[in-house]
C-alpha cells in the first residue's frame, strides 16, 4: 500500500543527484541572505561543487524502478542526467563575469539553474506523467525568472513575459493529454498505458489518439519544434546570454527524453499514427529554423533559428523509431551541448556590458585581435555545420544512418539537403571573423577570466573528443537506449 511505502536506501540513492542539487540551491539562497557581498563568488564555487558530486553520483547510481514506479533509474536517465548536469556546470563556469559586468552578480541566478536542472533531472527519469509535469514545471518555473533575470533590461523583461505565457499555454496543452490518458487507460504510469494499449482495454482508441497529439503539442513548444517555434527566436535573442545557451541545451534535452519515454515505451504499439507525423514535423522543424536563420544579422537570433534547426535534426532520430535512433539522438543533443554553450559564451564575452556587439557584423576582424578566441568560435561553427573531427559531424552521420536503417531515405535526403543549407549562415560568420578589417566592436576586447576560459576551452575540447573519439559516449547512449 502507499500509505505504508517506506523508500530503500538504494531509491534514495538513485535520487541523490536531485537531493544534492536541491540542497545547495537552497542553502545558496539562504547565505545569500547572511554574506557580506564582497563573500558572494563563494555561491558560484557551491553550484559548482554542488554539481561535480551530482555528476559522480549519476554515473554510479544504482538502477531501477523506484519510488512504486514513479521513477525509473535507468541508463536513458542517467545519460540525460550527466548531461545536462555538465550543461549546467559550464553554465556556471560562463556566467560570473557577465553577471558582473551587468550588475547582476546575484547568489540566487546559480539557486535557480540548479532547481532547474533538479527538474530536467526528473523529466529524464519520470516513469510517470504526473512526474514529469512535476519536473517540467520545476525546470521552466527557474527558466522563466532566468530568463528575465536583469530586471532593468526591456529585452530581458520580454523575453520572461513571452516565455512565460506560450509555456503556461503550451504546458495546459500538455496536461489536457495527460487527463485524456489517463481517462482512456485509468493510469499515467508509461508501463501500464503501454500494457493497456497491447491489450486493447481502452475503450476507444480515437482519445489515446487525441490524448497523444495534445500531449506532442505540449512537448514540441519545449523543443521549439515547428509549428511552435515562434517563441524561440524573440526568448533566445532577449534573455541573458549565458541563459540562452543553458536554455538551447537543458530543457531541450530533457524534453526529448521526455518525448522518446512517452511514445517509444508507453504510445510504441501507436507507431504507424505517430510516425507519420514525427516524419512531417522534423522536415519542417528544420525548413523553418535554416531557412529563417539565413536571413539574421543577429547573431544570437540565428543561433536561436539554428537551435530550431538542430531539434528538427533530433526529431528525425526520433521517428526512425528504433534503439539505433534513440542512441544517435542522445549521442547528437550531447555534441550539440557542447557546441552551442560554447559559441553563446563566446557572444556573452563578445557582446561587453549590455550585450552592445551581437551583430554578425560586429565579429569582424576577431582573428586578427584575438585569434585564440576566434579558433574555438570556429570550431564551433565547424561542428554546427557538421565537418569532420567535430562532435556535430558524427552526431549527424549516426541520425542519418539510423533514419537510412528505418528506411526513412527522402527524410534522410531532406535532411542533408538542409545541412547544405546550414553551411551557409555558419561559413558567414567564418568569412567575418577571418576575411574583414577589425571595426570598433573587437577594441579594448578584455581578456577572458579563468573560469570563462574553462567554460570556452573544456567546450572546444569536449567538441573535438566526440569528433575524434566518440566511441565512450556512443557506447554510454547505446546502452542507455536499450
Amino acid at each position: 500500500m502507499l500509505a505504508n511505502f517506506i523508500p530503500t536506501t538504494a531509491e534514495y540513492l538513485g535520487i541523490m543527484p536531485e537531493i544534492i542539487l536541491t540542497l545547495a540551491a537552497v542553502l545558496i539562497i539562504f547565505l545569500e541572505a547572511a554574506m557580506k557581498p564582497g563573500r558572494k563568488p563563494m555561491m558560484q564555487w557551491i553550484a559548482v561543487i554542488s554539481l561535480g558530486f551530482a555528476i559522480f553520483h549519476a554515473l554510479h547510481a544504482p538502477e531501477g524502478i523506484a519510488f512504486q514506479g514513479m521513477l525509473a533509474i535507468d541508463g536513458m536517465a542517467n545519460f540525460f542526467r550527466v548531461l545536462v548536469m555538465v550543461a549546467g556546470l559550464l553554465v556556471v563556469f560562463g556566467s560570473s563575469d557577465y553577471l558582473t559586468r551587468e550588475n547582476a552578480d546575484a547568489s540566487e541566478y546559480y539557486a535557480l539553474v540548479l532547481f532547474s536542472i533538479v527538474g530536467q533531472c526528473i523529466m529524464a527519469s519520470a516513469n510517470e506523467l504526473i512526474m514529469m509535469f512535476i519536473g517540467l514545471e520545476i525546470s521552466s518555473i527557474a527558466s522563466y525568472v532566468l530568463a528575465g533575470f536583469l530586471r532593468d533590461d526591456p529585452r530581458n523583461n520580454e523575453s520572461a513575459l513571452k516565455y512565460f505565457l506560450l509555456g503556461s499555454f503550451a504546458t495546459a496543452f500538455l496536461l489536457y493529454g495527460v487527463a485524456w490518458i489517463y481517462g482512456a487507460t485509468g493510469s499515467t504510469n508509461l508501463a501500464t498505458i503501454h500494457t493497456s494499449l497491447l491489450s486493447g482495454d481502452t475503450g476507444h482508441a480515437s482519445l489515446v489518439g487525441i490524448a497523444a497529439a495534445l500531449i506532442f503539442v505540449g512537448l514540441a513548444f519545449k523543443l521549439s519544434a515547428a509549428p511552435f517555434q515562434g517563441w524561440a527566436p524573440d526568448v533566445y535573442q532577449g534573455a541573458p546570454a549565458p541563459v540562452s545557451g543553458f536554455m538551447t541545451v537543458g530543457p531541450k534535452a530533457a524534453a526529448f527524453a521526455v518525448l522518446i519515454r512517452i511514445f517509444t515505451l508507453a504510445l510504441g504499439s501507436m507507431s504507424d499514427r505517430w510516425l507519420p507525423i514525427f516524419w512531417g514535423v522534423a522536415l519542417a522543424t528544420m525548413l523553418v529554423g535554416n531557412l529563417a536563420a539565413l536571413w539574421q544579422t543577429n547573431i544570437k537570433r540565428m543561433l536561436a533559428y539554428s537551435s530550431i534547426a538542430h531539434a528538427g535534426y533530433v526529431l528525425v532520430a526520433v521517428a526512425a523509431n528504433s534503439g539505433t535512433g534513440s542512441a544517435a539522438a542522445m549521442f547528437y543533443l550531447a555534441a550539440y551541448a557542447f557546441t552551442n554553450i560554447g559559441a553563446f559564451t563566446i557572444v556573452a564575452h563578445f557582446a561587453r556590458k549590455g550585450e552592445k556587439y551581437v551583430a554578425i557584423e560586429d565579429l569582424a576582424g576577431l582573428s586578427q585581435k584575438q585569434p585564440a578566441l576566434a579558433a574555438m568560435m570556429t570550431v564551433f561553427l565547424l561542428s554546427l555545420i557538421g565537418v569532420p573531427l567535430t562532435g556535430g559531424f558524427f552526431g549527424k552521420f549516426y541520425i542519418f544512418k539510423a533514419a537510412l536503417d528505418s528506411n526513412l531515405v527522402w527524410l534522410t535526403v531532406l535532411g542533408l539537403l538542409n545541412s547544405a543549407i546550414a553551411a551557409y549562415y555558419y561559413l558567414r560568420i567564418l568569412v567575418v571573423m577571418y576575411m574583414k578589417e577589425p571595426g570598433e566592436s573587437t577594441d579594448n576586447l578584455p581578456v577572458a577570466s579563468p573560469l570563462l576560459q574553462v567554460a570556452i576551452f573544456g567546450s572546444a575540447i569536449m567538441t573535438l573528443v566526440l569528433g575524434i573519439l566518440p566511441g565512450w559516449v556512443l557506447d554510454f547512449a547505446t546502452r542507455a537506449s536499450q
